[in-house]
């Protein structure tokens, strides 16, 4: 039931994607960075059953928020039901539900929320964000389920793990990328801005990247870092390369591992754009495996060299 002082606002698309591969994508809430511009990271808290909860991070009006959620899924209904546990102002309480409905040939997809703010002054300005944001959530999701192909082609996760003398020593190597031009081979240029963590929260960075690839290809890339000290540096690519629509990645730290991680949407209109003519979605899927993995595997190898000089002078 609705507070007295919640409003209500809903959102609505239609597309001829299927109402069942739509509910998927929303369903699988950890691939949301590479699915959602605004979204940066998703953490799973609790799965049982049909419910779960999970911490996300995203971008609101040029900020990066935080919030606890707890979801109910639905699948044979094709409804997904949300109600943040912890918000941050200037929300008071927020909640809602994604329903996909079937019709003809195509599907409606009615995104609600119900909120209240902190005060009433903050109103307009939460109403703006949550209408652009949702607006680009909608579209971004019928953007990806309309492809004509299947979904796990153009969205996958891969990853490379390597051996180091130190997780902590590598993770300071990772952390301080503003040193990576003067590191790493493939790095040209980095611009690095960054919010001192408040305690509770990991550090926000924001960073500008220039690489080369092995191909000899430059790009630019700009990205939202989240460094949870000695355990995980998780990112969010705002300006991806020309062949995805999105990509999430994340380094991750034990003992004596790094695991770097990547999540990418692939966008089928560029791939012969980029790649050559009569390219193909598999053929996109191995250079990006490639040119990707070899930019990590090569920070990884200095990150372990970094870390054993470390050991060796402590």
């Amino acid at each position: 039931m609705s507070r007295p002082d919640e409003h209500r606002v809903v959102h609505t698309l239609r597309t001829t994607a299927p109402a069942r591969r739509l509910y998927e994508l929303v369903a699988r809430a950890e691939h949301w960075p590479a699915v959602f511009e605004p979204a940066v990271h998703v953490r799973i808290l609790e799965r049982d059953g049909g419910t779960e909860r999970f911490r996300i991070w995203a971008s609101v009006a040029g900020q990066v928020k935080t919030w606890t959620s707890r979801r109910t899924l639905d699948p044979d209904a094709l409804r997904v039901t949300f109600r943040q546990e912890r918000t941050q102002p200037p929300i008071a309480s927020m909640g809602g539900s994604w329903e996909f409905r079937a019709d003809g040939d195509g599907t409606e997809i009615v995104l609600t929320h119900d909120f209240a703010a902190v005060d009433e002054d903050a109103l307009p300005a939460l109403r703006a964000a949550l209408d652009t944001n949702s607006e680009k959530e909608l579209a971004a999701l019928a953007r990806l389920a309309e492809r004509p192909y299947p979904v796990d082609e153009l969205l996958f996760t891969f990853e490379d793990t390597l051996q180091v003398p130190s997780g902590g020593d590598a993770y300071a190597f990772i952390e301080r990328s503003d040193l990576w031009p003067d590191r790493l081979p493939h790095v040209g240029k980095v611009t690095l801005t960054e919010e001192s963590a408040d305690g509770r929260s990991p550090v926000v960075q924001d960073m500008t990247m220039e690489t080369v690839t092995a191909d000899g290809s430059a790009h630019t890339t700009r990205s939202i870092r989240l460094c949870f000290p000695g355990e995980a540096i998780v990112y969010k690519q705002l300006v991806p390369p020309a062949l995805l629509t999105g990509h999430s990645g994340a380094w991750l730290f034990d003992k004596d591992t790094v695991t770097a991680r990547h999540t990418v949407a692939i966008d089928p209109t560029r791939i012969e754009e980029v790649l050559g003519e009569g390219t193909t979605v598999a053929d996109a899927r191995a250079y990006l495996r490639d040119a990707l993995g070899a930019n990590s595997r090569a920070t990884l190898s200095h990150a372990a060299a970094a870390a054993a000089d470390a050991g060796q002078t402590s």
